[in-house]
């Protein structure tokens, strides 16, 4: 098995990162980082995949885990959040992992009310318990 993390390029990435291989190492499995791109074009998908290594390179070093086994998955998907969701979600049942690790933002309780996150999709549609990683404030 192993633990996905869904990741994002934001400050509560490094966090879910950090979590993740924690969570990896904890089980004794590989981390997975599924993240999502518009598009898997070949020369884009290269350029997110060495940023995302180089992240997931700093995140183990921060919490002293070189040694986890880690893999990165680019799936397609959009930049609406139904469509960031549905690419984690299906990614997600084609790895089947133990655990998905996600980081959240702070929203204020007025963009709680109207507006969907991606976080919140994913936490309420998983099918594998979620670890959601909250950026401090």
């Amino acid at each position: 098995m192993s633990v996905a993390v869904a990741h994002h390029t934001r400050s509560s990435s490094d966090l879910a990162l950090q979590e993740g291989a924690r969570q990896a190492a904890y089980r004794s499995t590989d981390l997975v980082v599924v993240h999502v791109v518009e598009s898997l074009d070949n020369d884009i998908a290269e350029a997110n995949k060495a940023g995302i290594s180089d992240a997931v390179e700093k995140a183990l070093a921060a919490v002293a885990l070189p040694d986890v086994r880690w893999d990165v998955r680019l799936v397609a998907g959009g930049r609406d959040i139904s469509d960031v969701s549905e690419a984690i979600l299906g990614a997600v049942g084609q790895l089947g992992p133990d655990l998905l690790v996600i980081g959240a933002r702070r929203r204020s309780p007025m963009g709680k009310a109207f507006l969907g996150s991606v976080a919140q999709n994913i936490i309420l549609d998983a099918d594998v318990p979620v670890l959601v990683v909250k950026s401090p404030r």
